[in-house]
């Protein structure tokens, strides 16, 4: 069963292809520069150049393939980038999927989409539209909602751990009492890898998170419990931090977006229920380990 995924160069995909091929899974991946994906054919997998705004390029990737998982996504971007990149790809790449009789379409959304998140931002709009396709789309599915995906590789993880560790105050959008549920990248990825053939999972839209639901003054209390520090949280409106990401969102490196304090003032980041746990049975990393790992 060869196993086709895109995103494979990003941080969540280059976890998610370690574990298929841990587990000696067949796996290609496609990716604009073969040149730059060295890492990937150190772990045995095929390289198949292409993009997935280039519809034609899709269909040769998923030739021969029974399973794709589709990881790509865009958080920053015009609306047209947004409609390209993941809306149009995703399209597309169904419609390839379907013309190659893939038997499992796996798609990673986002914790927090639904049809009043998708009036919000962009992100979300493509997120459902996105779910919605995948829906309709007449393969046998998986969806995936993860919360927070944190990493000692990248992610957001890491730049939280240096605001703690190096500033004696620490930035909170709002009141800071929005929750999240991070999980570790690779029980993501695990969870990933299982689901390209577990019959129960067929068909079903998963929320992710890891074991532990905080608050975001709870979460930067445990970075500086795990750090050994004393850090005083600065609370910042909403509507200030807006005028800020306003001024500075368009320059490189830009440290938060209007688009992302939308995201998190939209309500809590977690799992419903927990059918992802029930079902895969996969033992989750607990948050104080997940910030230890990446400190």
């Amino acid at each position: 069963m060869k196993i086709l995924v895109t995103g494979a160069t990003g941080f969540v995909g280059g976890h998610v292809v370690h574990a298929l091929r841990a587990a000696d899974r067949p796996v290609r991946c496609l990716v604009r520069d073969t040149r730059k994906a060295a890492r990937l054919a150190g772990l045995g997998c095929e390289l198949v150049e292409g993009d997935v705004a280039d519809a034609p390029s899709l269909g040769r990737a998923v030739e021969g393939c029974q399973v794709v998982i589709h990881l790509v996504a865009i958080r920053r971007g015009s609306r047209q980038q947004f409609e390209r990149i993941m809306v149009g790809g995703t399209r597309d790449l169904l419609a390839a999927a379907r013309q190659a009789g893939v038997g499992r379409f796996v798609y990673m959304s986002a914790a927090g989409t639904s049809e009043r998140s998708a009036e919000v931002v962009p992100y979300f709009r493509s997120k459902w539209e996105n779910e919605q396709a995948v829906l309709g789309s007449g393969l046998e599915h998986v969806i995936f909602r993860p919360s927070f995906v944190f990493g000692r590789d990248g992610g957001v993880l890491p730049m939280f751990v240096r605001q703690v560790k190096l500033s004696p105050v620490t930035p909170v959008v709002g009141d800071g009492l929005k929750k999240i549920q991070p999980i570790w990248a690779d029980d993501l990825a695990e969870i990933f890898a299982a689901a390209v053939d577990r019959p129960e999972a067929a068909n079903r839209t998963f929320e992710l998170g890891g074991p532990d639901v905080v608050t975001w003054n709870e979460f930067y209390e445990r970075i500086a419990k795990v750090l050994g520090k004393r850090r005083t949280r600065l609370h910042i409106p909403a509507g200030l931090m807006r005028a800020g990401a306003a001024a500075t969102e368009r320059l490189p490196g830009a440290p938060i977006t209007r688009d992302e304090i939308a995201m998190i003032e939209i309500g809590d980041n977690v799992a419903s229920d927990t059918s992802a746990v029930d079902t895969f049975g996969i033992p989750l990393l607990s948050l104080d380990e997940q910030i230890r790992r990446a400190a």
